[in-house]
């Protein structure tokens, strides 16, 4: 073999090798990037978080988790109250669904809808404000403005006892301290990770490709890894929900659970199905036009020449 046929083929070997091992670690890289992604731009922006979770007051799952919770810490600030002032033991257990059924009424309201919001905001800012601050200390947040609204609508509802619910200024635990170190340091890798790790996969991508000796059938590898990596992620969401529904303490607040934790991953879920709706429409758009391609190089070869037949002896 020639030498410089022999140096040819090795390059072209080198350039597979190289275009294969950046194109895959590009591939390797879209759903990690994603994900931190959807972190750092998503869940960490208070405006996006509270917009994915203002739906959420209208779900009928969250209104009954809402109503065990908010309903049963009235009527343990309510009914002791209630047994001093009326002198009745018995009065805790008439006050009980009463209150429930008031509450059940609330979450039905326009008013609740504007709590449900403010709730969700005061609690985000509070854990954004812990995570960038440094400081260790547990994450608290003052529902007293929350509770005032709550209270007011009742009393113009002209709910009986509504002027009885306390509102007092009360630091609500939300993240236990040693909790916040340890997602502080994951906050803060994510929060780099989420801008350099899609950067690195395009940067990592058009390398293969500019590198590769055959393009078009970089440009497909490219494409089908990267649906790959959507569907990877698109699994890992699904396995994530189980998961995190499977360490509710409580049965009766699992679909409550998973109607929070589909609202906030539904951009990520759309993005995992962008992904594998792009790859594989790029993929087979590089296979058409190949194929294109190849039909247009046959119909362009030249016909052969038919074979010369026996020539007649001149007599």
């Amino acid at each position: 073999m020639p030498t410089r046929l022999r140096n040819a083929r090795n390059t072209r070997n080198a350039r597979h090798g190289l275009s294969a091992a950046l194109i895959a670690l590009a591939c390797l890289l879209v759903p990690f990037g994603a994900l931190a992604a959807w972190v750092t731009y998503g869940l960490a922006d208070t405006g996006r978080y509270v917009t994915a979770m203002a739906p959420l007051a209208a779900d009928p799952a969250v209104q009954g988790a809402v109503v065990d919770t908010v309903g049963a810490g009235i009527v343990h600030e309510v009914a002791p109250r209630l047994d001093h002032e009326l002198g009745a033991r018995d009065e805790r257990g008439a006050v009980r669904p009463f209150v429930y059924d008031a509450v059940r009424s609330f979450t039905r309201t326009e008013a609740f809808h504007t709590a449900w919001e403010a709730g969700n905001r005061a609690v985000h800012d509070a854990v954004l404000r812990a995570l960038e601050d440094g400081r260790d200390r547990t994450v608290t947040v003052d529902l007293a403005p929350v509770t005032a609204q709550v209270k007011r609508q009742l009393a113009d509802d002209n709910i009986p006892l509504a002027q009885r619910i306390p509102v007092e200024h009360t630091a609500v635990p939300v993240l236990p301290a040693q909790e916040l170190d340890r997602l502080r340091k994951g906050y803060q890798v994510l929060e780099v990770a989420g801008f350099w790790l899609p950067v690195s996969a395009a940067v990592l991508a058009a390398t293969g490709i500019a590198v590769a000796a055959c393009r078009r059938r970089a440009v497909t590898a490219t494409a089908l890894g990267t649906a790959l990596g959507g569907a990877f992620l698109l699994l890992a969401v699904a396995i994530g929900r189980r998961l995190t529904l499977a360490d509710l303490p409580e049965a009766a607040h699992r679909p409550a659970g998973g109607a929070v934790y589909d609202a906030l991953t539904h951009t990520l879920r759309s993005v995992s199905w962008l992904l594998i709706a792009l790859g594989l429409a790029v993929a087979l758009a590089c296979r058409l036009t190949e194929f294109l391609a190849r039909r247009r190089r046959a119909s362009a070869a030249p016909a052969a020449d038919p074979a010369p037949g026996p020539t007649r002896a001149r007599v």
